[in-house]
Order: structure tokens, then sequence, then C-alpha cells
């Protein structure tokens, strides 16, 4: 019992310090800008926005499945980290079981955005396509499936680039097929995770 009220009082305290640091950090830009001192006031912006960042990052990991398929998350290896500059939040979970594995990234405003984007819309680029990747659609996104070289038995590992808006979802699997991707793909609840994050 004595525990769980710890675990209860860690997770309030947790929340109200990043509430605190938030506030803090628009004070401090609230105030360098009315002092003319621009640089400390961009400065203090970005650090209200990597707060912001890192709370819609731990809402999504809230909203990700414990399981897929027979692969259980390992919740201890959950990461959400802010980035400084134009990239956003860039959250993580890994899940496995006995044989397989599967890794899930998504990075806001991700610099590779334009260049997967270009990739799904363009239908030249799609055409030199060596066979190893294929576009394809999850849950009504267009997405780009690619078989992981050196796979070379019935089942492979294989990586879905799917543009959530600004944000790049990444989901790797290893030792399944393109059709058991995609059914896993199918359990995320994209939509909810794209307007969080858009």
């Amino acid at each position: 019992m004595k525990a769980f009220i710890f675990l209860i009082a860690t997770i309030v305290m947790t929340n109200v310090c990043q509430a605190q640091d938030f506030n803090k950090a628009m004070a401090t830009a609230k105030t360098a800008y009315s002092a003319g001192k621009l640089e400390d006031a961009h400065f203090a912006l970005q650090q209200a926005m990597q707060e912001v960042d890192l709370t819609i990052g731990k809402e999504v990991l809230k909203l990700l499945p414990p399981k897929l398929g027979a692969m259980q998350s390992t919740a201890k290896d959950d990461n959400v980290s802010s980035n400084v500059g134009f990239v956003g939040a860039t959250i993580h979970r890994t899940y496995a079981q006995t044989k397989q594995s599967a890794d899930i990234t998504i990075i806001d405003n991700s610099p590779l955005i334009a260049m997967t984007n270009a990739v799904l819309n363009t239908p030249m680029l799609g055409m030199m396509s060596n066979g190893k990747y294929k576009i394809v659609k999850v849950q009504g996104y267009k997405a780009r499936l690619e078989k992981e070289t050196g796979s070379t038995s019935d089942k492979s590992s294989y990586e879905l680039q799917i543009p959530l808006g600004s944000a790049l979802f990444t989901f790797k699997v290893t030792d399944c097929t393109d059709s058991q991707i995609m059914e896993l793909a199918d359990a995320i609840p994209l939509q909810q995770i794209a307007k969080l994050i858009d």
C-alpha cells in the first residue's frame, strides 16, 4: 500500500514540476521580451515548447497498446525526448516476445517527412522501386513498406513509415510477413496519435 501511495505521489509531483517548468519558462520569456532581450526570450520560449513536446509525447505513449499480437510492450524502454531546434519530440516504444520484436518511433516535425511524402506522392519514384518496398495504405494513411535487406526467408524484417501531418511514424517488426506487419499496424490508434501531435 505504501508503495502505491509513493507511486501516486511521484506521478503527481512530476506533473506539477512539469507545469512549473513551463510556467517558469513562459514568465522568463515575457520578462526578457519586455526588457528587449529577444535572444533570452527566444531561448525561454524554446524551453517552454520542449515541455509541451514532452507532455504530448507521454500522452501518445498512453495511447499505444500494451500488446501487439503476441508481443508485450517493454514499458521500461518507453522513452520521450525533446529535441532542440525545429524537430519536436521523439517517442519510442518496443515490443517483444520469444522470436519477434517491434519498435515504434514517432518523430514530430521530422526532417524526413518531406522526402517520405515525395516518395508516397510521386508515381515515378514508386515505379523506380527495386522490389524491396511498396506503397500501401494503413487506416487511410499512405505509407511506405520496406523489406529489410538481407531478409531471405519466408519471414523477414519490415519497416513501415507513415507520415502523420508533420510527424513521421516508423514501425519496425522482425520475423514477420508483409501481411502480418499490416495487421499489427491496424491495432495502433493512428488517428488519435495524429490528433495529439499535429
